[in-house]
């Protein structure tokens, strides 16, 4: 991970963390236990910024390519927000980044 001369302290990358919550309930019915189970899954995301290929310190080398990647992502996770709010929409790409398919 690496600081670009638009920020000396930002991070190039996206960090994700999902956080599981399962709640368990235990009932007696009819001479019988039963478990109900909820589950309820919290994903907390912090993007990389975009950045255009002329800021990212000379736009040379590894660090060109990594921002054509945090550009590509957040391009996709656009596309997929606006899929999923088009009710015509028949496909939604979660799949052409990581970072939308998970």
């Amino acid at each position: 991970v690496r600081s670009t001369s638009m920020n000396d302290v930002s991070s190039r990358s996206h960090a994700i963390f999902q956080i599981v919550f399962t709640q368990t309930q235990m009932t007696e019915r009819d001479g019988g236990t039963f478990k109900l189970e909820r589950v309820s899954k919290i994903s907390l995301v912090d993007l990389a910024g975009s950045e255009r290929s002329g800021q990212i310190n000379a736009a040379r080398g590894e660090r060109l390519k990594e921002g054509n990647v945090i550009n590509k992502s957040l391009s996709t996770l656009g596309k997929v927000i606006n899929s999923l709010a088009d009710k015509r929409s028949v496909h939604v790409p979660y799949r052409d980044s990581v970072l939308t398919w998970l």
